[in-house]
This record gives structure tokens, C-alpha cells and sequence, in this order.
């Protein structure tokens, strides 16, 4: 490409913004999608109930090794190369699930679909690097925002498919949208020209995947085994062991796949503390929720809706994430992203604290799944512009990356303490969960986000992103004018 022809695209944000977005909705909606198809896959595909459940825990599980992985590559080969690697496995497992006939076959794509976690931390790397300081914060804010939006659609979105065509057609949709992604990735966005010089630290990333593969199967599969069971204790220990070696073998690397050095940063720790507290509450919600709303008016409690209805009870709150993450974006820029990160986070404890007093009315859910979308998806676009402020840019992919896993590691958690506090007391012969159960889980979902509230506190007070973006820009202005003395 010719310097004019470059020139000109990187002079279309607009567009870049719109293809990266819907790059990121394609995986967002991939990680709900399967969830109100679990009850037909069972039946369809002849799947016992725990079998099933490996579609959400392998794809958890490949996403969350993954995941920083391509984050580091990126930042060292090019973001918008890697992200079009990202998008074409994804797609790939999108494909094998449509084509197979099996559930065996459905969680072998499932686990190719989860490699593709990294189109989260690489859009946010392609941002900086690319757009107009005065847009960052505000798209950072806008890509995140669909990880919540994506969420909540492809619950909604399911719920059409599988009650009006076929499982099939989940991945069908999902892969339309990641081939036209990828198509336009690969035509319009431009590469990034940072990169890091390193080499790729392939013990470490072994050990990265060993601890994570420990801990969050141990996570997926307390409910299904038993939380103190052998096999979960086992799994726990090993992976506290495995995180000790990871951490003293980054340590010592010349070019670890983490800089440990980076995440002992307050800024870092602190908001991925936050991640995890946000991402617990979000996906408790993404449980709760559906199940409250199909849950049986013989229960005494439930509404006995469809599949498609339950999704439509999340349609207010997946859209006013819309519009929550840009304007996370401009208050981040005025005053810092610790000010909506402590906002999103306070809308959500409020949200989670009255559902648990006040889940009798569907209106009513749904009118407070609008407070839930204002704090979640304040919340998310924070942390990511956090992360994005505190790191230098060619940290940017793996630091994010870090990130989105430690939301995924919450989300993971969240998901299996809601399901098991719902199975904890049954009424009528054991046929529903106890009204109680609901209570308690959204109690305890309130308290996650009070957490991350309290986390904000230890953030550091810092300027907003833009002025650290334009101090950046201003340090490589005169590092370049020196040189040319």
C-alpha cells in the first residue's frame, strides 16, 4: 500500500470501529448463544446433561488460554494480522459445530470457536494504535460495551433460533458474522505499526495454559463433581502449585509472556480485581434472569415463558449498554475511568439488591435490567480504558487480554454459585428450586458488584485517558526531535 492509499485508511475510524465491532459481537454473542440451547442439544444430540455442559467448558477454557496468547503476538506481529487469524479459528469452529452431527463433534468446535478470545484485547490494541486521540476512550468504551450487549442478544437470539429452526442455525448466524468480519478486516482495517521486539516465550505460555486449564475446569465442574470432591480439591491445589512455577518462571524470562513486573502495577491489579467482581455479576445475571422468567407458574413464583420470551426480558438492558459504554468512554476522558467504573459498579449492586427483594413482576425485572445495562456496561468500558491507561502501547494486547480473562474467570464463578445456590433447596418433590434459592443468588450477585465498588477505592487517581494518550504522543514527539538533533 502506497503512504497516500495508507493515509486514507487510517483516516476512516468510523469504519474500522464498525468492522471491530462487529468482529468482538460475533465471539459475544458465541459465549450465551449455547446456553438456552443446552435443553435441545441434550435431546437432539442424545447428550446426558453433564456431557453438555462441556460446550460452555471447553469453550471457556480455549478462550481463557488463548486469549493473552494472541494478545502477545499481536503486540508483537500486528494486531490486525493476529485478529485476522482470531476471526478465520473462529469461524472454523463455528463451522465444524453447524456440520456435526454429534455432541462430541459440537464440543470439539466449540473448543476451536473458544481461540478466538483475543478479538477483545487486539480490537482495543488496533484503537489505540490507530484513532484519533479525541476517539479512544469513547470506541474502547463502545467495543466493550458489546461484550455485554452480545451477552444478552445471543440469549435472545438463541431462543428464536432454537424454538423456530434448529440448533444448527446457532452456528450458522455465527459463522455469517464472522466471515463478513473477517472479509472486511482483512480489506479495510489498517495494520498497526507498533510493535514489541521479543521472542515468543513458549514455557511460559505452556504454564499460563496449565494453570488456567486447572483452575477454571475445577471452577466448571465444582457443581457437576462436587466442590469438595477429590477431583475439584485436586484440581485447585494443582492449579495454586502451577501459578507459584508461572510466576517465578516469568520471572526469570528475558521476554515473559506477562511481565510480571506490569501486573504487580496498582493500576493493573487493581482493576483486574474489579474485572473479576463485575464479570461474577454480570454472567449471574445471565443465569438468574432466563431461568426466573421460563421458570413454571406451578412454582409459584416463575412465568412460564418461552425461550424467545426470556431473552426478550434482557432487551432493555442489553441496549442501554448501547449507550452506556461511550458515555463511560467521555466521562473517563473529563475525569478519569475510576469516576464510571465506581458509577457502573454502584447501578449494578443497586440493580442485584432490588431484584432479590423485588422479582415478582416481569416489568419490573425488565425495568431494573435496564439499571444492570447502565452499570455493567459502564463498568466494562472502564476497565478496559484503565487498562489501556496504565500499560504502554506495546503491552497493549496481552495487558487487555489479562483482563478479559480475569472478567471470564468471574463470569465462570458467578455462573456456578448462582446454579448451585438454586439447586440447594427444591420444593414440590424437587421439581423447582426454592424461591429462597433466587433470593440468595441475587443477594450474593449485589454483594460482587459492591466488591468491585470497593476495589475502585484502590485504583490510583490518575488524569483522564485522553491526557495520558496526548502525554504519550508528546514524549514520542520529543524523543523524535531529539534524534534529529
Amino acid at each position: 500500500m502506497t503512504p497516500a492509499a495508507e493515509s486514507v485508511e487510517r483516516a476512516a475510524p468510523s469504519r474500522t470501529l464498525a468492522i471491530l465491532a462487529l468482529s468482538a459481537m460475533a465471539y459475544a454473542l458465541a459465549q450465551t448463544m449455547i446456553i438456552p440451547a443446552l435443553p435441545s442439544i441434550q435431546t437432539d444430540y442424545g447428550a446426558s446433561q453433564e456431557t453438555s455442559t462441556w460446550l460452555l467448558t471447553i469453550f471457556l477454557l480455549t478462550s481463557s488460554v488463548c486469549t493473552p496468547l494472541l494478545g502477545r503476538l499481536g503486540d508483537m506481529y500486528g494486531k490486525e494480522r493476529i485478529l485476522l487469524y482470531a476471526l478465520g479459528v473462529f469461524g472454523l469452529g463455528s463451522l465444524i459445530c453447524a456440520l456435526g452431527s454429534t455432541v462430541n463433534v459440537l464440543i470439539l468446535g466449540r473448543a476451536v470457536q473458544g481461540a478466538g478470545g483475543a478479538i477483545f484485547p487486539l480490537a482495543f490494541g488496533i484503537i489505540r494504535d490507530e484513532f484519533p486521540r479525541e476517539r479512544v476512550p469513547s470506541s474502547i468504551g463502545l467495543i466493550s460495551s458489546t461484550f455485554g450487549i452480545g451477552g444478552g442478544a445471543g440469549l435472545i437470539l438463541a431462543g428464536v433460533l432454537v424454538d423456530h429452526l434448529s440448533v444448527p442455525w446457532i452456528f450458522w448466524s455465527s459463522l455469517a458474522a464472522t466471515t463478513i468480519a473477517a472479509v472486511a478486516t482483512w480489506r479495510f482495517v489498517p495494520e498497526s505499526p507498533v510493535r514489541v521486539q521479543a521472542r515468543i516465550d513458549w514455557g511460559g505460555g505452556a504454564l499460563l495454559s496449565a494453570v488456567l486449564a486447572t483452575g477454571l475446569l475445577g471452577v466448571s465442574q465444582g457443581n457437576a463433581w462436587g466442590w469438595t470432591s477429590g477431583r475439584v480439591l485436586g484440581l485447585f491445589a494443582a492449579c495454586a502449585v502451577l501459578l507459584v512455577v508461572f510466576v517465578m518462571y516469568e520471572k526469570r524470562v528475558e521476554d515473559p509472556v506477562i511481565d510480571m513486573q506490569l501486573m504487580r502495577e496498582r493500576a493493573v491489579w487493581s482493576t483486574n480485581l474489579a474485572a473479576v467482581a463485575i464479570g461474577f455479576a454480570m454472567f449471574g445475571s445471565y443465569i438468574l434472569i432466563p431461568q426466573l422468567a421460563e421458570a413454571s407458574k406451578a412454582s409459584g413464583y416463575g412465568f412460564g415463558l418461552s425461550t424467545t420470551g426470556a431473552g426478550l426480558v434482557l432487551v432493555p438492558s442489553a441496549l442501554v449498554m448501547l449507550f452506556a459504554g461511550p458515555m463511560s468512554g467521555y466521562l473517563g476522558t473529563r475525569f478519569g475511568s475510576r469516576l464510571p467504573l465506581a458509577l457502573g459498579a454502584g447501578s449494578a449492586a443497586t440493580a442485584y439488591a432490588l431484584l432479590a427483594v423485588a422479582h415478582g413482576s416481569i416489568v419490573v425485572i425488565a425495568l431494573v435490567g435496564i439499571l444492570v445495562g447502565v452499570g455493567i456496561g459502564l463498568a466494562f468500558a472502564a476497565m478496559a480504558n484503565l487498562v489501556v491507561q496504565a500499560v504502554p502501547p506495546e503491552v497493549t494486547g496481552v495487558a487487555t487480554g489479562v483482563n478479559t480473562i480475569m472478567r471470564s474467570i468471574g463470569g465462570a464463578v458467578g455462573a456456578q454459585i448462582s446454579a448451585s445456590l438454586l439447586t440447594s433447596q427444591t420444593i414440590l418433590g424437587g421439581r423447582f428450586p426454592a424461591e429462597s434459592g433466587y433470593t440468595a443468588a441475587f443477594a450474593m450477585t449485589a454483594v460482587a458488584a459492591l466488591i468491585a465498588l470497593a476495589v475502585t477505592a484502590l485504583i490510583p487517581v490518575g488524569r483522564g485517558i485522553q491526557a495520558t494518550i496526548d502525554a504519550e504522543a508528546g514524549e514520542a514527539a520529543d524523543r523524535g526531535a531529539l534524534s534529529h538533533a
